[in-house]
């Protein structure tokens, strides 16, 4: 027997809400568009362990049912770009970046002795005093993927950096490194 609950208010029509004293009553779901039309945001790292809601500044403030997105640097500016597909169809929606003095490291890794790709291995780069980490392997969504590389934002830092790859197979190498893309290789054994 399946639960039920009560509706917690009065609905309006008028605004095509709906409730479900079932939500496994998919008979009485039937023509109703369950998508959500929610606008879109945007957050900025600010750096300081704060997110800024940048969403009407960068106009990714759409009001559309967006559920697929994509990271990579489309223009090969050292900037990460984002591809945001909504449900049902409609345009790919590409937004640029375009934050000035924004640097970044693209690390890609190759290898024949963990998997081709790389898939897994752990990264630290290291800025200073201040190290960042990352596990190499592509971020999805839903119906989408990034391409297979590993980014890491570096604001306006411009001193030394030093990347450690721990690749799947335990073997470990530490490399000098500048902004912008770097390929390595796993060495045979």
């Amino acid at each position: 027997m399946a639960l039920r609950h009560a509706s917690p208010r009065e609905l309006d029509d008028n605004l095509g809400e709906f409730w479900l004293e079932n939500p496994f009553d998919f008979q009485r779901l039937k023509g109703f568009n369950l998508s959500m039309f929610e606008r879109n945001r945007l957050f900025f790292n600010r750096g300081d362990c704060v997110f800024a809601d940048v969403s009407h500044l960068s106009a990714t403030d759409i009001d559309a049912d967006s559920r697929s997105v994509a990271v990579g640097d489309l223009d090969e500016d050292g900037r990460p770009d984002l591809v945001v597909r909504g449900v049902g169809g409609g345009p790919f929606r590409i937004f640029l970046n375009r934050i000035e003095g924004s640097r970044s490291l693209r690390v890609t890794l190759q290898s024949g002795r963990s998997n081709p790709e790389g898939i897994g291995a752990r990264l630290q780069l290291t800025l200073g005093a201040r190290r960042l980490h990352r596990d190499h392997f592509p971020q999805n969504s839903y119906s989408s993927q990034n391409a297979n590389e590993t980014l890491f934002g570096l604001g306006d830092y411009g001193g030394p950096m030093t990347l450690t790859i721990r690749w799947p197979s335990g073997h470990v190498e530490t490399h000098n490194v500048q902004a912008g893309s770097v390929h390595f290789q796993e060495p045979d054994p």
